[in-house]
């Protein structure tokens, strides 16, 4: 079986044992940084996940993010002391793909680095299915999706995104003029229990996505918010 490798940049050398302990003891290869710029230095093609501290000296965990973005769609992990529901926000827009708060216990954490590997593993086809599908696309209007691949295309121009990103593209472009609520999307996409707090993690994704394939994401043309109910494509 294929041993995953995540690798934790976190400046607390105590959090940083308890945590690589237990991710030895789930069979996950498990390599340490105590700074941004030392886990920048081993992050490979080969990482398929990064837990990520967000208060450290010299380079935070937001800029180390942002780095990692330009470089990788590896999921990304925050652990940090902050609970303000605007230091969340702001840890999403620098590309993290969820948020963990300290103190947290050890089956909460277990539970978040699952599901997040496992959406990663899905979007980078690493867990073959028959083999045997043909190249599918979905389009719609000037949007193309390559299901095979998970190619996202805009006209001419092909858009890199996240597996977050893509996964709610997918799924409205499916159907279309469908109004999905914030907790539809939220648990349809991330497979977890939704709670109101939730509710930014999607507004962030549907920015971020906006971004991406719309010519003016403050006016959208395809991913509409229908107010007080939530999201359709058209």
């Amino acid at each position: 079986m294929e041993q995953l490798k995540i690798l934790i940049i976190e400046d607390d050398e105590d959090i940083r044992e308890g945590v690589r302990i237990l991710l030895e003891s789930q069979n996950y290869l498990v390599e340490e940084a105590k700074n941004g710029n030392e886990g920048l230095d081993l992050l490979t093609e080969d990482t398929d996940m990064v837990i990520l501290d967000v208060m450290m000296p010299g380079m935070n965990g937001l800029k180390t993010c942002r780095e990692i973005r330009k470089r990788s769609f590896v999921p990304v992990l925050f652990l940090t002391a902050k609970t303000q529901e605007s230091d969340k926000l702001i840890g999403l827009m620098a590309g993290g793909d969820d948020y963990l708060s300290k103190p947290f216990s050890y089956s909460e954490l277990l539970a978040r680095v699952q599901a997040l590997l496992r959406r990663y593993r899905v979007y980078k086809g690493k867990e073959l299915t028959d083999g045997m599908n043909k190249e599918k696309w979905l389009e719609l209007y000037d949007i193309r999706i390559n299901e095979e691949f998970n190619e996202v295309w805009v006209g001419e121009d092909e858009k890199e995104l996240t597996d977050i990103e893509y996964k709610i593209l997918l799924l409205m472009m499916k159907h279309p003029k469908r109004v999905f609520s914030a907790q539809n999307l939220y648990e349809s996409i991330w497979e977890e229990p939704y709670f109101y707090s939730s509710n930014s993690t999607v507004m962030v994704h549907i920015r971020k996505l906006r971004m991406k394939i719309e010519g003016n994401p403050q006016e959208p043309v395809h991913i509409k918010t229908v107010w007080g109910k939530g999201y359709r494509f058209e």
